[in-house]
């Protein structure tokens, strides 16, 4: 590329929907004939897109504006945290612009400010799946933008806005696009996964000859004959995603539902403002497991939230003894500026919140461990990651990258990225397995 291409210099911060977003923005540099480098000191400007989400993602979106002002001095931001400008103005007054999520319109007119847009005769050469910032085989696919909830330790709707789904056409399209350029799994994901199509009525669009509701069941039948693996993430659990389940018996999509569970006493829920309830949700686990028994559920829940008493964690805890989740994660409670829990009576001290997501992540390691023992000696179809001398990585169809367990396969150097395996289970951990080759598919 010649020297005299601008060059732009990205961070990218925060969840797989502003991974996705990131992807849309460099698509659009590249589209335009920008360069893009992974070094300050090599770049025209730098771009920040930041997460606002918890305290914490706050602090590290500005640290990460304040780094890339120091090493660069040319800052444009974007993302959940540009909603909040004051902030961000207060801390660092030299940042080019700031913008917030979604609104790649005016990341590119930042840019074009202050690095004019390049002419490029190849820009033809960039792909028609775009920029990915994932590994080749795999991909997010974002259905929709922002969400119609209103859950008190949330600001989501706030920073994204109400729900806008994609049309399922467009969706089916790209994920089309993205298999014949050799992703082998897609994963599913917006704010609401469940709520996909509500605010289009669920309109009907034409693919492949046939025609489609844009909604989440006649996404996955679509998504089901592409010959990929499709992972669901983010899924209310609304009586209509018992119409899926049949789907992921028949092999259609994989038999995998992340679906944010958040507490299981119905007060605090009712104080959460999320819906469900607890005795309810285990029969509707039990009912999917009845219908598709290799089902690999995922979820998340919040630990100390304002007001949960000593029996109400211990009601959590029975829960998950019951419902015995595949895949969990916990965080402790903490405040998000903007959000209404902030206002809630009973503020739960730092010690016991922290005291209280030990003895959760316990409970669930018990869990975890005694679901992943009955895994030794079955064949398990698995999609590799990595690959060095001791072995490769994989993950089955229990297993989403980067947030739950890995498959180790000892004897699995010959095998390469992006190429499914049958193994057989040897040994099992808390969250992760090992293994040793039967078959390359």
């Amino acid at each position: 590329m010649p020297s005299s291409t601008p060059q732009i210099g990205f961070v990218s911060l925060g969840c797989p929907k502003a991974l996705v977003d990131s992807e849309r923005i460099l698509t659009q540099l590249k589209a335009e004939g920008y360069g893009i480098v992974p070094r300050y000191d090599k770049a025209n400007a730098v771009i920040v897109n930041t997460c606002g989400f918890i305290d914490a993602a706050v602090q590290e979106s500005l640290d990460a504006i304040g780094e890339a002002l120091h090493e660069n001095g040319k800052v444009i931001v974007t993302g959940c945290l540009g909603k909040r400008e004051a902030l961000i103005r207060e801390a660092y007054p030299d940042v080019l612009a700031v913008t917030g999520p979604q609104d790649y319109a005016s990341v590119m007119n930042a840019v074009h400010a202050v690095l004019p847009k390049p002419h490029d005769p190849f820009v033809d050469l960039v792909p028609d799946t775009g920029v990915k910032l994932t590994p080749r085989h795999y991909a997010y696919l974002k259905i929709s933008e922002g969400c119609n909830h209103h859950c008190t330790f949330c600001i989501i709707p706030t920073l994204r806005g109400k729900l806008v789904s994609r049309p399922i056409d467009q969706v089916l399209v790209e994920a089309e696009k993205l298999v014949r350029a050799g992703v082998k799994e897609l994963l599913v994901i917006s704010q609401d996964t469940s709520a996909y199509g509500v605010d289009t009525k669920y309109a009907e669009r034409t693919w492949r000859g046939k025609t489609y509701q844009t909604r989440m069941l006649d996404l996955c039948r679509g998504l089901g004959e592409l010959g990929a693996w499709v992972r669901l993430h983010y899924v209310y659990p609304y009586p209509h995603v018992d119409e899926v389940i049949p789907l992921m018996a028949e092999g259609r999509i994989l038999p995998y539902l992340d679906v944010p569970f958040q507490h299981a006493s119905p007060r605090i829920l009712k104080l959460m403002k999320r819906p469900a309830h607890a005795e309810k949700t285990l029969e509707r686990i039990r009912a999917w497991r009845k219908v598709c028994p290799d089902l690999t559920i995922r979820s998340t829940f919040i630990v100390g939230f304002p007001g949960e008493t000593d029996a109400e964690f211990e009601e959590l805890l029975d829960f998950l003894r019951e419902a015995t989740l595949d895949r969990v994660g916990a965080f402790a409670y903490s405040p998000v500026g903007g959000a209404r829990a902030n206002e809630l009576p009973g503020t739960i001290p730092e010690e016991l919140k922290e005291d209280r997501l030990e003895r959760f992540m316990q409970v669930q390691a018990q869990i975890s461990a005694a679901k992943l023992q009955c895994k030794i000696g079955r064949t398990l179809r698995v999609l590799v990651d990595a690959v060095d001398v001791g072995g490769a990585t994989a993950r089955s169809a229990a297993d989403a990258p980067e947030i739950d367990g890995v498959v180790r396969i000892a004897d699995g150097a010959s095998l390469k990225p992006g190429q499914f395996a049958d193994v057989r289970v040897t040994a099992a951990g808390e969250h992760d397995l090992a293994a040793v080759l039967e078959h390359q598919v």
